[in-house]
């Protein structure tokens, strides 16, 4: 259990670097982010050692394969149940109210007393601790965790999000549209292998739906 709350707290400590790199030192969002998955990946190889960790725990294999309810499997309910808090957090919470402020107009948003700085290091910070719920469900479905895992699946989140009906531009934005997105994108990719299509090809359909998406956002 300390193991699953210090990997929260990690998750939390890279939205919290993410979010100060964006507010406070004014780097680019894309460009903040992109780095701090190379330094992740970085320091996964170091730390590891380069070689693939195995978990002997049933209990965290539980959390993710078992089935409270009967047919269901724990993962699923748990993205449900994630997805509900996500979609509080977003149309609840000041939180929500103002991360769809601040990607509306950031600057009409300060002139009217909201401190910009402040909810959009928070911004980034629940995102970390959300991956890192999302890392430990992951690790617990395959019973390993390699240190070059969750290459290429930032393109799958962005196609998720902008199908979704998530806006780059910001502004906009939908919890419950970004599961159906996330949900489409896995059943592409589960047709194109069942199709027999090779996965060298199945990254080029990813690709080409991803500038739709963003074509059809614009």
């Amino acid at each position: 259990w300390l193991g699953l709350v210090l990997t929260l707290v990690v998750g939390a400590i890279m939205g919290l670097i993410n979010g100060v790199n964006v507010s406070l030192l004014g780097l680019p969002p894309f460009i903040a982010t992109l780095a701090m998955m190379m330094v992740a990946r970085g320091l996964a190889l170091i730390i590891s050692g380069a070689s693939t960790i195995s978990i002997a725990n049933p209990g965290y294999i539980f959390l993710s394969t078992g089935n409270i309810i009967p047919g269901i499997s724990n993962a699923a309910i748990i993205l449900l149940l994630l997805t509900v808090l996500a979609g509080f957090l977003m149309n609840k919470t000041v939180l929500g109210r103002c991360a769809i402020a601040i990607g509306s107009n950031e600057e009409a948003t300060r002139l009217s007393g909201v401190n910009v700085r402040f909810w959009k290091t928070m911004i980034y910070v629940v995102a970390g601790v959300f991956m890192a719920g999302g890392a430990i469900l992951y690790s617990a479905r395959f019973g390993f965790v390699q240190p070059a895992e969750g290459v290429g699946f930032e393109l799958n989140v962005i196609a998720a999000v902008v199908i979704g009906g998530t806006s780059l531009s910001g502004g906009r934005a939908s919890i419950f549209g970004t599961l159906i997105g996330a949900l489409l994108m896995e059943t592409l990719k589960k047709g194109l292998t069942m199709m027999g299509v090779a996965a060298e090809w199945q990254l080029v359909v990813t690709g080409i739906v991803v500038l739709l998406a963003v074509f059809v956002d614009n």
